[in-house]
């Protein structure tokens, strides 16, 4: 199951989110400099989080104090790969975003880092003679993933299953996508000995777990307001590029009816969208393209997308357009 999106619009431009997306590939590109010999071991072995450095005494003398607390802070900008920055970085840009609204961007930021520092903590607690460097900010976004799984736990996960190459887009709910999520990591950290798989499992769990009580936390810190200010000068947001569109029909009426959603600037100057429509078992894409002036009075007619009638004959499908502000 790779996740695409999730259907809950954020109110206000994700400031934070996107600066911590920027950061981790900018220290990637830094770490490609170090190549992929000794100089980038070294690199991994001092500002990625080595649990034997903090639990033998022969190991820890070889570094300094800041170095040691410093690792509990750079580990979660560091990757092993880009499959495995690029995998962090979506998650973090499908997730981080909606836990970033409702917290605001300093308490957003402060929450972050603490799971990230929690995930650590957790695998070094577990794996405290392990001499393998833990990087990635794989704990630090569980702990918004735990997150998000509290305060959106109605929303649904777009996701793609690739079934016999053909693409197949399904949403599920979020608890569900989540909580499958962190069973497989609860199950994989269970049977794993000593990051024997080459993946920090007790990161992601110590990070989710953590995610889910610092929420709770930092729900009681006021906000500063940074938030509302943000809203007031974000530029309007568009609404989802791709589209699941759940349709319904009559009795005795070929045709299909649906609702295609939009904000007041696309439905002023138009705009075009990727509609996945389910029927039949079947999900159909559709490439629909918005007028200019459209209103919710409008209702797009994509001829012969409807329900078969006979052999060379089909309904239509109609799409109201709804615009959310």
């Amino acid at each position: 199951m790779i996740p695409i999106r999730d259907t809950i619009q954020s109110r206000s431009y994700p400031v934070v989110n996107t600066a911590i997306i920027v950061v981790n590939v900018l220290v990637y590109f830094f770490q490609l400099s170090k190549g992929t010999g000794m100089e980038l071991t070294r690199f991994f072995l001092i500002y990625g989080l080595v649990p034997a450095r903090y639990t033998v005494p022969e190991l820890g003398r070889y570094f300094s104090t800041d170095q040691q607390l410093f690792s509990f802070l750079s580990f979660m900008f560091l990757h092993g790969g880009f499959w495995h920055l690029l995998g962090n970085m979506w998650s973090l840009y499908i997730f981080g975003d909606n836990v970033e609204d409702r917290l605001g961007p300093i308490r957003y930021m402060l929450f972050y880092l603490l799971c990230g520092i929690a995930s650590g903590l957790t695998q070094l607690a577990v794996n405290h003679t392990s001499q393998v460097p833990t990087i990635g900010a794989s704990g630090a976004i569980a702990g918004i993933m735990g997150a998000y799984f509290v305060l959106y736990p109605k929303s649904r996960i777009l996701t793609l299953i690739p079934i016999f190459f053909i693409p197949y887009f399904v949403e599920i709910p979020a608890y569900f996508f989540l909580g499958i999520w962190f069973l497989m990591q609860f199950m994989s950290g269970l049977g794993s000995h000593l990051q024997a798989s080459g993946v920090a499992w007790w990161a992601h769990i110590g990070g989710f777990v953590a995610g889910v009580l610092l929420l709770m936390l930092l729900k009681k810190v006021p906000q500063t307001g940074v938030s509302g200010r943000l809203r007031a000068v974000s530029p309007e947001r568009p609404t989802h590029r791709l589209q699941v569109i759940g349709t319904t029909s009559r009795v005795d009426d070929h045709n299909l009816y649906g609702v295609i959603r939009v904000t007041p600037r696309e439905a002023r100057f138009g705009t075009r969208k990727l509609v996945n429509i389910p029927w039949g078992g079947q999900k159909r894409l559709f490439n629909v393209r918005i007028p200019e002036g459209v209103t919710e009075e409008t209702v797009l007619r994509l001829a012969g997308m409807g329900r078969r009638k006979g052999a060379n004959q089909a309904g239509d499908l109609l799409l109201k357009v709804l615009i959310e502000s």
